[in-house]
């Protein structure tokens, strides 16, 4: 092996050996630079053409599902759309190459409840290599994806397992901007002899967006045969949770009961490692709601956590916490980690509480931000919405 003062001293030396010995090493020093640029150079074609076949394998899914091209029409889109992604980043002959290379399969499954289709998509492209590999390796190398989706039409729906993750700290026990009647101001001698406005509170005001969700999942599964459902109501720590159920009754049931004790902060690390551990799929299918779907033939489940705050991370110490902060980005980043969608609700809350939940939601469109009572509800519905929508989705 040639170390760096070998070569500085092969350099230093003025005998015949020196232009004999250079001869000899510098093709193999050239080579070894040659090949350091071209791996770095065949990762980035490797994951644009991962990106190109899955790009390619969610706008079949998606013409089946919407009914805009059959069998034989979705293979030639999806040998169209591929060619078309890998000219964008790598030229014509290359898009020309991966088109003849690639296979486009779909399968699809015919029940009473509608269509269900799974596309998968091969492919493999030449990459040019520098002269400098070239020396050594060639002038190609092939790099390869493959992906999987999947979509449904009519009444096929996908299974779904819910986590809701809701704040009772004490801050919940606070009055919203909505009114809720009135209540007696003065009494005098037992009579109550002037009223002022009363409001809902945040936990009220809460419940009753919870259950615009809970009937949304209703809506998508009013035979409790796709939906199974948790909540889990925590302070500084998990206060209570109903475990994950086919439907929506146990999870209703514990949210209606939520009570606000005082003195209690804010912390959803320990609820969201459970929800985490709860819900989480592991690759060989044999976790428990994995098991559970496919008992009533739910061969795809979408895995969801609905994480909802007023405050910040505070623990009991009264004010925020860097630690307690970070912990819970930790597991929210280990859920994303395990394919779960995260939604994220942050109800009148604070900038650290905003900013805490902008990073933990799935997507920008995954984060909610409601202010008022009538917000909370509709932030609530629209996750129900989106919940329970038929969408196509990679499965690699």
């Amino acid at each position: 092996m040639l170390y760096v003062q070998d070569i500085k001293r092969l350099f230093r030396r003025r005998d015949g050996n020196f232009g004999i010995t250079t001869a000899l090493v510098l093709p193999i020093l050239v080579g070894v630079a040659g090949l350091a640029v071209d791996t770095a150079n065949l990762s980035l074609s490797q994951r644009q053409l991962q990106e190109a076949t899955d790009a390619s394998a969610l706008a079949v899914s998606t013409a089946l599902m919407k009914g805009t091209a059959d069998e034989t029409s979705g293979k030639t889109l999806g040998l169209d759309f591929l060619s078309g992604q890998v000219a964008s980043i790598a030229g014509s002959t290359a898009a020309a190459a991966a088109k003849q290379a690639a296979t486009v399969s779909i399968t699809t499954m015919t029940t009473s409840s509608g269509k269900s289709f799974v596309v998968g998509v091969t492919a493999s492209m030449p990459v040019t290599l520098t002269p400098l590999s070239a020396l050594i390796a060639g002038n190609t190398r092939t790099v390869s994806a493959a992906s999987k989706s999947t979509s449904g039409t009519g009444t096929t729906k996908n299974g779904i397992s819910i986590e809701v993750l809701l704040d009772a700290s004490t801050s919940m026990s606070e009055d919203t901007t909505t009114q809720n009647g009135t209540k007696c101001a003065i009494y005098l001698l037992g009579i109550c002899i002037g009223t002022q406005p009363a409001y809902y509170s945040k936990i009220d005001a809460l419940k009753i967006a919870a259950g615009k969700l809970f009937d949304s999942l209703d809506k998508y599964d009013p035979n409790a045969r796709y939906v199974r459902s948790g909540a889990i109501s925590y302070t500084s720590s998990i206060k209570g949770q109903s475990p994950m159920a086919w439907g929506t009754t146990s999870a209703r049931g514990h949210v209606s009961g939520i009570t606000i004790e005082k003195n209690n902060g804010t912390d959803a690390t320990a609820a969201m490692k459970a929800a985490n551990a709860n819900i989480a799929k592991n690759q060989y299918g044999t976790d428990t709601e994995s098991v559970e779907q496919k008992k009533r033939d739910n061969t795809n489940s979408d895995r969801i956590i609905i994480l909802m705050t007023d405050g910040d991370m505070t623990g009991d110490t009264g004010s925020w916490v860097s630690k307690l902060d970070q912990s819970v980005r930790d597991e929210c980043t280990n859920a994303k980690a395990a394919g779960i969608k995260i939604y994220t609700v942050a109800f009148m809350a604070p900038d650290k509480g905003k900013a805490l939940l902008k990073f933990c939601a799935s997507t920008d469109a995954n984060y909610y931000e409601p202010n008022t009572m009538d917000a909370l509800t509709a932030a609530f519905s629209s996750i129900g919405e989106a919940a329970t929508k038929s969408t196509s989705r990679l499965t690699n």
